[in-house]
């Protein structure tokens, strides 16, 4: 089971991640959307979107930080294993309470307005489940990392950490990940679910940034209420008439 988990699990969310988000672009690329729902409620989303993304943000940066930079390179500029904790526990916590506050506002906004529970699919409550556990047993982990800062297996950049680098190295560093604590398999358990969810959930909109946003033409809004005639009124750049010829 062990190898499966740590050995197998790991290149078969790889492969699920990769061929699916593949799969997803080229054959439904119209449905490659968070399916907005703003039209049907805006006053909760406005609250719990910003926070949940925002926090989901900083949880991928923590997760970053701690799994990718060996815990050498960091002693090397002087940042001792308790300083590195302590700030990761502190702005987990804040990363995670954001997360979790904003997920559960999403998730009673949906289930509470009827327009948006009824646009809800069971592709949707499957993600919001499998999201949920993995923010809860991840805040859970850092929680426990506060109150026992010196405890067994709190200090993930010994065991976590190597096995999730050496997964890249194709060598998976079963042993090490053996050694965490429970609560780590479990949480990397769900979390590679989670991934291997995401080419066919609505989290598929990770992958999407709106870079051409920043090369594109600006739009011009034009107003309805009547206006001079083009040749008397001031020319501005950007609200220059267009296909008018200029009159003598």
């Amino acid at each position: 089971m062990s190898i499966f988990l740590w050995g197998v699990l790991p290149y078969l969310a790889l492969v699920c991640v990769i061929g699916g988000t593949v799969w997803r672009y080229r054959y439904d690329k119209f449905g490659w959307t968070t399916r907005s729902s703003e039209l049907y409620e805006s006053r909760l989303l406005r609250i719990g979107s910003p926070l949940f993304h925002y926090g989901i943000l900083a949880v991928i940066a923590g997760h970053a930080m701690g799994l990718v930079i060996p815990e050498s390179w960091t002693e090397q500029f002087g940042v001792t294993e308790t300083m590195y904790h302590w700030v990761a526990a502190v702005g987990g916590v804040i990363a995670a309470v954001a997360a979790v506050v904003g997920v559960a506002i999403l998730i009673y906004r949906r289930r509470t307005v009827g327009p948006v529970f009824m646009a809800t699919t069971r592709n949707d409550k499957l993600m919001y489940a499998v999201l949920v556990a993995a923010l809860v047993a991840g805040t859970y982990i850092t929680v426990v990392g506060m109150i026992d800062p010196h405890g067994d297996g709190v200090n993930y950049r010994e065991t976590v950490s190597p096995w999730f680098r050496s997964i890249f190295y194709f060598q998976p560093d079963v042993a090490a990940m053996e050694a965490a604590p429970v609560r780590f398999h479990l949480h990397v358990v769900i979390g590679m679910v989670m991934f291997m969810l995401v080419p066919f959930t609505r989290l598929v909109h990770i992958f999407t940034a709106p870079l051409h946003y920043l090369f594109r033409p600006y739009i011009v809004y034009r107003s309805k209420d009547a206006r001079p005639m083009p040749g008397n009124a001031p020319s501005r750049r950007g609200w220059d008439p267009i296909g008018v010829k200029d009159r003598d």
